[in-house]
């Protein structure tokens, strides 16, 4: 029987494959006379925690190489440089660069506790960054950068329903090698990627690496009143700028052919300023804003600061039986920090509420210690016979001491005072196991089945173990001071994958996964009860081809798919503007994606990218609360609402899932112009353009984007012999400003980093 979400499946395939017949018919229309010297190198992934042509793995995946991450990180970005320049998936933050929050295909959590779950899983060199702040660990001397689209719990991540981002370091290897990328910019803007390794002794290697990272101070605090806190105000340039300090050393050894040692131990050290909230930029029913992005009013927070060090270390050890492989993967990671923030955006007296000034000051998240404890194991077999297949398990242990602060001054039309509950500490706990393993067997020389099956078990403990030193606070907190929820769940995933011809493969997956229930303690400091959900599971259908075309000068890979997430996991914000758990029933979506690299002479290679989303939440029975202080609504908003008591709340079913962008669009070029026997100018450029997106889980005239776009470009000279190359860059060239979120309460928005213009230099030594 088909089913709505199988009819559109077989639309999204029939779409895909026209693509393919109409990009074929072109490509060999096309074809360039010197195809044997303009042929693309094959790209090896670890997909499926093996090395693979990409061509071949039977799932969506998308790799950036580290050069082109370090192209666009030039102006001192961080891991949301890659939002956009991957179809399906998008990064966001309203909690500077400590906190990115991520989606795949329209999946993600929009949550700014720290203690949140993602359903996007992070990995390091083949560990797991769970906890929201290590997520942000800087990327440098980074190899290549993977993008697993889907469910991926066989043989990735903890609950991982939506997909997972890889990242992979160049590793120490037996020759020497050094390599280094400086640039500097606007707003004194300066980085430093580098890396340098070779051999220590006959077996034995390393590599060294570091990042700096530096933006002078730029957005001047306007604000000429009492400030609460003792901040000199008006100030120019207080804010906005960063210092990233980060090391990492890898020593790997190799005793002999069979036995293979990699230990790693990293560092982090990061001060700067926390997202700055721009309090009433927008105006009630639009979603335009003429207010600057280099000028905030804050009365307090002391300029937004947060700060954060980080440690881990790791062991990754390889022994090979013959038949079998052995690999145990031990890692550490721990991290403490703040972030402080003018949580409403700007001084009350800017925001009056029927003609009452209303806000609730500073908050600031401290976590005072976090210890993340993973070992993995895995066999696997070896060889390149029909029958290949690993087995392995995994522990993953996270504890955490965390405080949340709100000064929540506040006046109201009849009395005016402290949030008399402003001050609490939580002890969190987080502790998973599972059993897996995938089996892959080639039926034929075309056709190749592959299965996978895992059994987690995800248990979360939230304690409140302290409040204001203040009698009375105690007294009135009625909510529970312990939540503990625990959850076991079985996911698989089972595709198939056929070799058309040499050049040409199209694949089928179908996939479920699991993600754990979540407990929300912050609600503590508003005197409220914790907040929680109950575990989501997805089913997801997938169906693509691969592609090389044109004698290998064209890669054209695409996919379609849709899913279904049973209990999905929600948030959205109560009176105060603290984020509220909550499960729907489910949501649904459907969906294209596709990538091309094209090289069509010697010298001028053309990428692009697509995806197209159509998402929706489906429940009639639940709402959200909207946009409102003391019960005025301050936005636009456009569901049928319902009134509880003095709140607003908006009905959900059939709003799309929030911060998933309806489409999303990139191309880069560049040419080059040989110069001498080594050398060559070139120019570059990329782009990306992004869809209509939602920022909250109910439809307004103001809290969304559509249309915004960005692009770079670069000019410079590299000699090949020499292994150097200087530039000219520039990142987001057209200084768009574009909304990237918003805090509902206040009419505040948050946006995209200015425009960076500067000089590159970057090398290559062997």
């Amino acid at each position: 029987m088909r089913t709505p979400q199988t009819n559109k499946l077989a639309l999204l395939l029939g779409a895909a494959a026209a693509t393919l017949i109409a990009g074929a018919a072109h490509a060999q229309s096309a074809a360039p006379a010197d195809a044997a010297s303009t042929a693309l190198d094959e790209i090896v992934v670890t997909a499926e925690r093996r090395s693979e042509n990409l061509q071949k793995v039977p799932l969506s995946v998308a790799a950036v190489a580290g050069e082109q991450l370090r192209a666009i990180t030039a102006d001192g970005s961080d891991i949301l440089a890659l939002s956009g320049k991957v179809p399906s998936f998008y990064a966001e933050t309203t909690t500077g660069r400590i906190f990115p929050r991520f989606y795949i295909r329209g999946l993600g959590n929009i949550d700014f506790y720290l203690g949140a779950s993602q359903p996007v899983s992070i990995i390091h060199d083949d560990v797991i960054m769970e906890h929201v702040v290590l997520k942000s660990n800087p990327l440098f001397d980074i190899g290549q950068v993977e993008v697993l689209r889907g469910p991926q719990g066989s043989l990735f991540g903890r609950n991982t329903t939506a997909g997972i981002v890889k990242f992979d370091t160049i590793k120490p290897s037996e020759d020497f090698n050094a390599r280094f990328s400086a640039s500097y910019g606007t707003y004194g803007t300066t980085t430093f990627d580098g890396g340098v390794g070779g051999p220590l002794a006959e077996g034995l290697m390393f590599r060294a690496s570091v990042l700096y990272q530096h933006r002078d101070d730029y957005v001047d605090n306007t604000y000429a009143g009492a400030s609460a806190d003792g901040t000199k105000t008006p100030e120019k340039n207080a804010m906005g700028g960063f210092d990233e300090k980060d090391a990492r050393i890898q020593v790997l050894a190799k005793p002999n052919d069979r036995l293979s040692v990699l230990v790693s131990a990293h560092a982090r050290n990061y001060k700067g300023t926390s997202t700055l909230f721009l309090r009433q930029a927008l105006t009630k029913g639009s979603n335009k804003s003429s207010a600057p992005r280099d000028q905030v009013a804050l009365d307090e927070a002391n300029n937004n600061p947060q700060a954060y060090d980080t440690y881990g270390t790791s062991a990754h050890i390889d022994y090979d039986f013959g038949p079998v492989t052995l690999t145990s993967i031990s890692a550490y990671e721990s991290t403490s920090g703040y972030s402080r923030g003018d949580t409403d955006g700007g001084a009350a007296a800017n925001f009056p509420v029927n003609g009452v000034p209303n806000g609730f000051g500073q908050s600031m998240g401290q976590i005072r210690d976090l210890d993340q404890l993973t070992q993995e194991i895995r066999l696997a077999s070896n060889g390149e016979g029909k029958l290949k297949w690993q087995v392995g398990g995994l522990y993953f242990d996270s504890r955490d001491t965390t405080d949340f602060y709100q000064r929540g001054y506040f006046l109201l039309p009849t009395s005016a005072g402290y949030n008399p509950n402003n001050w609490v500490r939580l002890n969190n706990l987080n502790t998973s196991w599972a059993v897996f393993g995938q089996v892959s067997y080639r039926l034929t020389d075309a056709l190749t089945i592959t299965g996978g099956l895992r059994d987690t078990y995800d248990a979360k403990k939230t304690v409140l173990v302290k409040t204001s030193n203040n009698a009375a606070n105690v007294s009135t907190y009625g909510g529970r001071r312990y939540v503990r929820m625990a959850d076991e769940q079985v996911s698989w995933d089972l595709s198939a994958n056929y070799q058309v011809n040499p050049d040409v493969s199209v694949y089928a997956r179908a996939a479920k996964g699991f993600r754990g229930p979540t407990i929300q303690g912050r609600s503590a400091v508003f005197n409220a009860d914790f907040t929680t959900a109950d575990s989501e599971t997805i089913q997801s259908y997938e169906v693509g081809f691969k592609s090389f075309l044109l004698e290998n000068t064209l890669r054209l890979n695409a996919s379609a798919f849709t899913y279904e997430v049973k209990d999905i996991q929600l948030n959205g914000n109560d009176s105060n503007g603290n984020g509220v758990l909550f499960n729907a029933d489910k949501a649904q979506a459907y969906g294209v994606e596709a990538d091309l690299e094209w090289r069509p002479v010697r010298n001028l290679l053309l990428t692009a990218g697509a995806s197209y989303l159509h998402s929706e939440i489906k429940d009639k029975r639940v709402y959200a609360q909207v946009c409102a202080l003391n019960g005025v609504v301050v936005c636009t908003v456009e569901n049928p609402t319902i009134k509880v008591g003095n709140n607003t709340f908006a009905q959900i079913d059939g709003q799309p899932l929030p911060n998933a962008p309806k489409y999303n669009l990139n191309f880069t070029g560049r040419y080059d112009i040989p110069v001498g026997d080594a050398g060559r100018v070139f120019v570059a450029t990329d782009w990306n353009v992004q869809g209509y997106t939602n920022f909250v889980l109910y439809k307004t005239k103001e809290f969304y984007s559509k249309g915004s776009f960005e692009g770079g470009l670069k000019l410079g000279y590299e000699n090949l012999d020499k292994g150097y190359e200087i530039a000219l860059f520039g990142r987001n060239i057209t200084n768009e400003k574009n909304l990237k979120g918003v805090i509902e309460n206040y009419m505040a928005a948050v946006y995209n980093e200015p425009r960076i213009v500067g000089v590159s230099l970057s090398a290559k030594l062997k």
